[in-house]
C-alpha cells in the first residue's frame, strides 16, 4: 500500500457555524460547501476548499456523536485526523491488519462524506494521529 494525495484535512468543532467564519472572515477562505449532515456517522459536515486540499469541519450530530469525546478533550476543537486517498480501500485494509495496525469499527469500509468508502486507523499505531483512508475517488463524482 501507498498512500496518495491528502484530501483533507479533519477539524473538529462545536459549532460549524462558527468555524465558517473563521475560515471566511480570518484566513480568506472563498470557497465553502454547504453543510450537510451524516447520521450514520453521527456527524454534521462542511468542506471548505483550499488550493490544494480541502479543511473538513466535523460538528457532532445528537447525543451519540464520536465527536463529542473529542470535544470533551478539546471544547474549543482542533485537528481530528488527516485523510489520504488509496486506490483499493479493502487492499489497503488488508494490509494494515496483516502488519498489525488497529482499523477502527471493525475494519468494515463504510461511505464517508464524499460518498467513497473510507476506513480509520487508530491512533495509537499512526504515531498519535487520527488517519482517515479513503478510496479514490472516481471521474465525475
Amino acid at each position: 500500500m501507498k498512500i496518495g494525495r491528502l484530501n483533507h484535512v479533519g477539524v473538529a468543532t462545536p459549532s460549524i457555524e462558527d468555524s465558517i467564519k473563521l475560515y471566511r472572515d480570518f484566513l480568506g477562505a472563498t470557497k465553502i460547501h454547504e453543510p450537510f449532515d451524516l447520521p450514520e456517522q453521527g456527524v454534521r459536515v462542511c468542506f471548505v476548499d483550499v488550493p490544494n486540499s480541502q479543511i473538513e469541519l466535523i460538528e457532532p450530530l445528537g447525543a451519540d456523536s464520536p465527536v463529542h469525546g473529542f470535544l470533551a478533550k478539546s471544547p474549543k476543537g482542533g485537528q481530528h485526523h488527516v485523510c489520504f486517498e488509496v486506490p483499493d480501500i479493502l487492499a489497503a485494509r488488508d494490509e494494515l491488519l496483516a502488519k498489525g495496525a488497529t482499523v477502527l469499527r471493525g475494519g468494515e469500509p463504510r461511505i464517508g462524506a464524499h460518498g467513497v468508502p473510507v476506513i480509520f486507523v487508530h491512533p495509537k499505531d499512526m504515531g498519535g494521529v487520527l488517519i482517515e483512508l479513503m478510496e479514490t475517488p472516481k471521474a465525475g463524482h
